[in-house]
């Protein structure tokens, strides 16, 4: 187990222990002064006059007390505040559970990313390939307490197969040809301390077979694309966790499935030719939007309901990439990304996206764009439980500000402003087997919050009205976001460190030769 892990659940354990021994406050509003422990010789933090919001049911409880006792919350109700206690009068505002991006690709050192992230109000994220050592040193350094950010769940670096979509000199990919290579990688991954196996496209079936099967043998959940070679209902069945993106989804459910597979099939690509298979998908994607069967919909997404197998859909990443004529790097957020990052934004969208494009294939991207999100419809309507990710460190990603753009991609899409918040609160807590710790506002819970200035319930777009976050417990008010802020603005001005990150995610960008 790593060190991080360990970490963790000694956490929870000692809190376990305490709540066993009965000092914890009840949550009822009508919990009387007996109920609330003493301030004395501890550090309670109590936020006052708040409106909590339940993101299972949509209810707003307006003028509650949050008691924070170190990183646990021990009280949420109309409850006396202990003597001696820190209160914060928060008059007007609304606490929701901490975010959760869990599809990112970090990039800068830790001056960016983590504190980005945090000033957002994102208190976990899931790194979706753990190409750097870096990232592991953050995950474990976060928990320990000596580095502030996120919670870090990270992935493996990534399993693909031969030949792979990645230029093995730009990014770290272990490239599996048989199930022997598979097990083995697993089991690489595994001492080399990822959280879980990060799989890819072309990944043949018996190496991806091989893969489930050894993962569950030594521990580890499987996340990450829908294999080109493997139906989806199979990818579901055979337990992988989670499900990246609608590319492959949107296969899966055509009337001319059989054909869109042999296509798929037929795709020829070598070492590092990323681009040549995106582009080589593009007709195949567009056969299958025009041909989306609601029967074959029905019958996949309820394998996908039952088995509890997650989709990311990453809206915020296909949005750019449909539409590479149409957007663009958001003015106002240039200033948090080094001039390097946003160098290999324009590079990888000049030499691998908009090169030698008919005006038919610019236009059926674009028409793409809205299939996507009304396939995202479909999934909401199945009940398929979907995770909130961005695919954050693709063109023009800024890290936690990623995360309310795919927020708002998600209602214009068809979820409603609770669904949207479920998808990054509630959702992920149970993903990630955290569900005793995170995605609520209560008692017993770990005290990751984010306090907006707007109900987030009335229009998704106040998720952006920060007033402070709350991490593990430790308020960070309006003055200590600016400071994170503008801490980044410094740092991305500033030449790279050594165990920086470049700007590329693994799913629609590679870093740029230097």
């Amino acid at each position: 187990m790593n060190s991080s892990r360990r970490q963790f659940l000694a956490r929870t354990a000692a809190g376990a222990a305490v709540l066993a021994g009965g000092t914890f406050a009840t949550t009822t509003a009508t919990a009387g002064p007996a109920a609330v422990p003493s301030a004395a010789a501890r550090r309670i933090t109590a936020l006052t006059n708040v409106t909590v919001i339940d993101v299972h049911t949509g209810r707003r409880d307006r003028h509650q007390t949050v008691l924070i006792d170190r990183d646990r919350i021990i009280g949420v109700g109309r409850v006396p505040v202990p003597r001696g206690a820190v209160e914060i009068d928060l008059t007007g505002k609304y606490v929701i559970p901490g975010l959760a991006d869990m599809h990112v690709h970090s990039l800068g050192d830790e001056r960016v990313s983590p504190p980005l992230y945090l000033a957002n109000g994102l208190t976990t994220v899931r790194e979706m390939s753990g190409t750097n050592p870096a990232l592991y040193d953050w995950r474990d350094r976060i928990a320990a307490g000596t580095l502030l950010g996120p919670r870090m769940i990270v992935a493996s670096n990534i399993l693909d197969g031969d030949p792979t979509l990645w230029d093995p000199n730009l990014i770290k990919v272990i490239v599996v040809d048989d199930a022997a290579a598979a097990r083995a990688a697993v089991r690489r991954v595994k001492g080399e301390g990822a959280d879980f196996v990060k799989v890819y496209s072309r990944l043949s079936r018996e190496s991806w077979r091989a893969v489930i099967d050894e993962a569950r043998r030594v521990g580890l959940t499987v996340h990450g694309h829908g294999p080109d070679e493997v139906p989806i209902k199979e990818v579901s069945k055979a337990g992988q966790r989670s499900i990246e993106h609608i590319h492959s989804l949107g296969l899966s459910v055509s009337t001319r499935e059989a054909e869109v597979r042999r296509m798929l099939l037929a795709i020829k690509v070598s070492n590092g030719d990323y681009n040549g298979w995106f582009r080589q998908l593009h007709p195949i994607e567009w056969i299958a939007a025009n041909t989306y069967s609601p029967a074959r919909a029905a019958d996949v997404f309820g394998t996908l309901r039952r088995n509890r197998t997650r989709v990311t859909p990453t809206l915020a990443m296909h949005y750019v990439l449909d539409q590479i004529d149409y957007t663009g790097l958001d003015p106002a957020l240039a200033k948090y990304l080094s001039e390097d990052s946003i160098g290999t934004y324009d590079y990888v969208i000049r030499t691998m996206y908009a090169p030698n494009r008919t005006a038919e294939e610019i236009s059926h991207q674009r028409q793409m764009w809205a299939w996507r999100q009304r396939f995202v419809r479909e999934l909401i309507e199945h009940d398929v439980p979907l995770l909130a990710g961005t695919d954050t460190g693709t063109p023009y990603s800024v890290p936690g500000f990623a995360l309310h753009d795919e927020l708002e991609h998600l209602v214009r899409a068809g979820a409603s402003t609770r669904q949207a918040l479920y998808a990054a609160t509630v959702e992920p807590a149970k993903f990630l087997g955290m569900d005793a710790d995170l995605g609520a506002v209560a008692a017993r819970k770990i005290a990751d919050l984010v306090v907006l200035d707007a109900d987030p319930l009335t229009d998704i777009r106040n998720t952006r009205k920060i007033h402070s976050v709350v991490t593990r417990g430790r308020v960070i008010s309006p003055t200590d976001r600016q400071r994170l802020l503008a801490g980044v603005e410094a740092a991305v001005k500033e030449p790279p460190t050594a165990a920086s990150i470049a700007a590329g995610g693994c799913c629609g960008t590679a870093p740029r030769k230097h």
